[in-house]
């Protein structure tokens, strides 16, 4: 009878176990996902990066952050992680409640066995050709004194002012943005996406003269509502002007981290002649993911 008994509970012990195992068995598997990548800048409160693999050709999340210290690890599902073909990360809204990617997406990338190359040109813009000319002018006033306050993206050589900028047209979720950092401090002069027309702020800045808007291209005259720690008029002279790429929406003030075209404005330049910009800072951003 105790033979019975023992042989009874040791069967149902194996059944428990087999069960157990069986529910493991089910769990799905998982694996890491590493991203090392290079130039990313932190995003504020508002805004978070999100990574994304291409799975018969849909997107499934691999996880979000917002530190940009790399290298950084992710457990997504192993098969799933196995059968991705494309890495893509996005910026996306720190409160979201739409499963899918937002257009603002910065790098992308095909995996090739184990790990993707992956860069900013295929899905921002290719800025490797792009170049830039400005003139220093403030026609939104009709003060002669103050030429040197105001900068403008065009080419005025030929006696006729055709674009100054020659840029990629960007993708959905981006503009290109121009700024003069004057004594250090960055100053928008405004968010624009065609290098022939006006930009965004061109009837509301808060900086021009009350004399118009200006020339149909971007650019800004400072005159006036200086912020704070500076004066307007003043002198962009020896200043920096700056052509950056911006995510749309955006909620920061300064500059992001795509900076394809930038020049220090010569001590002697002249007022209504042409400048050409060189290479900015930044003009691609590139990384690896490893799975």
């Amino acid at each position: 009878m105790m033979i019975r008994k023992m042989i009874l509970a040791f069967t149902v012990i194996g059944l428990i176990v087999s069960s157990c195992s069986s529910d493991d068995d089910n769990s799905p598997a998982t694996a890491n996902l590493t991203l090392n990548l290079d130039g990313l800048e932190e995003l504020g409160n508002d805004f978070v990066y999100e990574g994304w693999i291409i799975v018969d050709g849909s997107p499934v999340s691999t996880g979000v952050f917002s530190s940009v210290t790399f290298p950084q690890s992710f457990t997504v599902d192993a098969t799933q992680l196995n059968a991705a073909t494309t890495f893509v990360l996005s910026i996306e809204p720190a409160v979201d409640s739409d499963p899918n990617p937002a257009a603002t997406k910065i790098l992308v990338g095909d995996f090739t066995g184990d790990s993707a190359s992956v860069n900013s040109n295929g899905i921002v813009g290719d800025f490797s050709n792009s170049t830039g000319k400005y003139i220093l002018a403030t026609p939104t006033d009709t003060d002669d004194t103050n030429e040197a306050s105001g900068v403008w993206f065009l080419d005025n050589s030929s006696g006729s002012a055709v674009a100054g900028l020659d840029l990629p047209t960007l993708e959905d979720g981006w503009k290109y943005e121009g700024w003069a950092v004057i004594d250090g401090q960055p100053v928008s002069s405004g968010t624009f996406t065609s290098i022939s027309a006006a930009d965004d702020n061109a009837s509301n800045s808060p900086y021009k003269g009350g004399a118009g808007d200006g020339p149909p291209f971007p650019g800004e005259d400072y005159l006036q509502n200086a912020p704070s720690g500076l004066s307007f008029p003043t002198d962009l002279k020896g200043m920096t002007i700056v052509i950056s790429v911006e995510p749309s929406p955006d909620n920061s003030t300064l500059p992001f981290t795509f900076k394809p075209l930038a020049h220090v404005v010569p001590a002697n330049a002249e007022n209504h002649s042409v400048l050409s910009m060189g290479d900015g800072p930044v003009k691609i951003l590139t990384g690896s993911v490893t799975r």
